[in-house]
């Protein structure tokens, strides 16, 4: 037997209406759904405002390396913070512990990278902490509504079969109340999908502008060396020449 439009019309159908009309457990999913969504935002909020500075600042520290003349020059141009800071460290470190074998030019540009690379992929994960959690909230959330749904059905059938009713004003509510878990279950895992996906776009970018400090870091040592082999060069004929200029002076 067909339900009154006007008994239709006075359904709890609302979403807060459903959800103080759901089960224990179907409100339990539907908070915890609720809270993820909370989550992926606040997650993407802090990491854009991280990542508008961290590229900042590295465009700073690029335009800056371009400047600098000498390994020593950009350590003080360059701030004492931050990934920048870091690379010129390791650097400086490894020429400092090379000093006895600076003749072997490219050995020590293959050490330099290796550190520089390392530093490199730490900062490429440390700008990703953090964000892991969204890849679990889209990839578990359908499946938690899923859950919601499921559990809200039985119920609803559970109480068919105690009433012994069968009308729409009876199973519609129920029915309802589960779906709205599913609904829920779509809401948080898209955006997180969503968001995650526009993370690793950002990370990618700013670990690109880091492997251009480490091509300008590694230029500067490549200059360097290259002084030093010139003024090595350079008194090295200074000494052969000076007796023989005495030779002929005599």
């Amino acid at each position: 037997m067909a339900t009154p439009v006007g008994d239709l019309a006075s359904l709890p159908f609302t979403p807060w209406e459903m959800f103080l009309g759901a089960g224990l457990v179907v409100r339990c999913v539907m908070l915890l759904l609720i809270a993820a969504c909370v989550v992926s935002w606040a997650v993407f909020a802090a990491k854009v405002v991280e990542m508008i500075r961290v590229r900042a600042a590295l465009t700073r520290t690029e335009i800056t390396l371009e400047d600098a003349s000498s390994l020593e020059a950009a350590h003080t141009l360059c701030p004492d913070i931050g990934i920048a800071k870091a690379l010129l460290s390791a650097a400086s470190n490894e020429w400092t512990r090379s000093a006895d074998v600076l003749e072997d030019r490219e050995g020590l540009k293959e050490r330099i990278m290796l550190h520089l690379e390392r530093l490199e992929s730490a900062e490429g994960r440390r700008l990703m902490r953090g964000t892991g959690i969204l890849a679990t909230i889209g990839a578990t959330a359908p499946f938690i509504g899923l859950f919601g749904t499921v559990w809200g059905i039985m119920t609803s059938f559970t109480g068919i079969a105690a009433t012994k009713a069968t009308s729409l004003a009876v199973v519609a509510p129920g029915i309802a109340e589960a779906l709205l878990a599913t609904a829920l279950g779509l809401v948080a895992a898209i955006p997180a999908v969503v968001i995650y996906n526009y993370l690793s776009r950002q990370c990618l970018g700013c670990k690109a502008q880091v492997g251009d400090l480490t091509a300008l870091i590694l230029r500067l040592v490549s200059r360097d060396l290259s002084r030093l082999h010139v003024q090595s060069h350079g008194a090295q004929v200074l000494r052969f020449a000076t007796p023989r200029a005495e030779q002929a002076g005599r």
